[in-house]
């Protein structure tokens, strides 16, 4: 089953890769106070249609280099 994670790019300085910041809230497990998290996704886009800024759509797939494991 794969994952599917809504997010926002916040790079795409590099050919075919965009880094994407996917926001999400938790509850403090001590505190109970709601959390702002994030978390940080390198992501393969082999047309490069996506550019800073935009919200994106990923889907998890098999590793592509060190980092990236979304397109």
């Amino acid at each position: 089953m794969q994952r599917h994670l809504t997010g926002v790019v916040t790079r795409d300085q590099n050919k075919k890769t965009r880094r994407v910041e996917v926001a999400r809230l938790y509850r403090h497990p001590k505190y109970g106070k709601i959390v702002r998290a994030r978390t940080i996704c390198y992501v393969h886009d082999e047309q490069e249609v996506s550019r800073k800024g935009d919200t994106v759509e990923i889907v998890e797939c098999r590793p592509r280099s060190r980092t990236k494991r979304w397109e």
